[in-house]
């Protein structure tokens, strides 16, 4: 049976690289496959998925108002089977587009396999991430690492000063010149929630 996947991770943890490689692999079987990403993140260019080690690959844009499943319908049903639909920056999706998604798997028996941040620069699901999280058949985990070593699965925005930016839009879009992902420890310390010499005095027990 088909399935709607959900591929989350904090930035710079290679969702492009891996959702790039993936649909080269159907390609190179003889597959077909259909690719979008956000046309608020553009980048690399309009409609167009770039990953940081140099692949990119021709997408078509969705925007918020966009019916996904009619749009995939319709490119099935004038060019013949899809075998599975690539969608990058998936945060930026509405939550009636992620019900459209998941339609396209149980309706068209399509794969639909999803690739974005799970949560903002404050710590907050972005509204198609909270959609994605509540419905998707899969969700899968993609691993980056803090400075200090540990499991990254949060992100600070940096001003034009190169300091953490604590207040603003939840979508500004950038790259590592704005978003660093840090550990959840870390991302508290820098938010200003935590302050490192409380733990001064401190004693397990």
């Amino acid at each position: 049976m088909a399935k709607l996947y959900f591929h989350y991770s904090a930035m710079n943890a290679g969702k492009s690289t891996l959702l790039l490689q993936a649909a080269y692999n159907y390609n190179e079987r003889g597959m077909s496959t259909m690719l979008f990403t956000a046309a608020l993140d553009n980048r690399a260019g309009a409609g167009r998925i770039a990953s940081r080690i140099g692949l990119g690959r021709e997408a078509l844009a969705f925007r918020a108002g966009d019916d996904l499943f009619a749009r995939i319908r319709d490119r099935s049903e004038a060019h013949g089977p899809l075998h599975c639909v690539f969608l990058d920056e998936a945060q930026f999706l509405t939550e009636d587009q992620v019900w459209q998604l998941a339609r396209v798997a149980d309706r068209l028996s399509i794969p639909v396999m999803s690739y974005g941040l799970r949560t903002d620069f404050r710590g907050q699901l972005f509204p198609g991430s909270r959609a994605l999280l509540a419905i998707a058949d899969d969700l899968r985990e993609i691993r980056t690492i803090c400075r200090c070593g540990r499991k990254a699965s949060m992100v600070v925005r940096l001003g034009a000063d190169g300091k953490v930016v604590r207040q603003g839009a939840q979508v500004e879009i950038g790259g590592n010149d704005r978003y660093v992902s840090l550990c959840r420890r870390h991302w508290e310390e820098e938010m200003g929630r935590w302050d490192a010499d409380d733990m001064i005095g401190f004693t397990r027990k």
